[in-house]
């Protein structure tokens, strides 16, 4: 009974601790939030930093003297995105972005932007080599 007792105990523990940090760090686990969550509130405090992720929407980027202005939508909303700063060179329509800033009540104001890609790289000329080393052109 005591040798059982001694594994008991401190694997209690160990799981209550684990708990306890994966509640506290709970808030901290979303990598972005998308438009539609941001539009239904769910950033309640001006000044609170966080990632805005979605697709570009086509037509909608517009180059100012502080950056790129651009609308950003998760299929369901779209959100204003004034984005300070050079944009990523893979920045373009119809691409996944996600942009780290604050929210004004209205728009969302960037300064930090992270481009999805896919695994191909595509020169100029059309070729492109996949991750196996596959030489095509298209």
């Amino acid at each position: 009974m005591k040798r059982y007792l001694r594994f008991v105990i401190p694997a209690g523990l160990l799981v209550v601790i684990l708990a306890g940090l994966l509640f506290a760090l709970s808030d901290n686990l979303v990598f972005f939030h998308t438009p539609e969550e941001v539009l239904d509130g769910a950033i309640d405090d001006p000044n609170q930093r966080f990632r805005l992720g979605g697709q570009v929407e086509a037509g909608s980027i517009a180059t100012t003297a502080e950056g790129v202005t651009f609308f950003v939508g998760d299929g369901k909303q779209l959100v204003q995105v004034f984005h300070t700063g050079a944009p990523q060179e893979l920045f373009q329509e119809g691409i996944g972005v996600v942009v780290e800033g604050v929210w004004d009540g209205t728009a969302f104001h960037s300064d930090t932007m992270l481009v999805k890609h896919d695994e191909q790289y595509r020169t100029e000329d059309g070729v492109y080599e996949t991750p196996d080393g596959a030489v095509t052109s298209s």
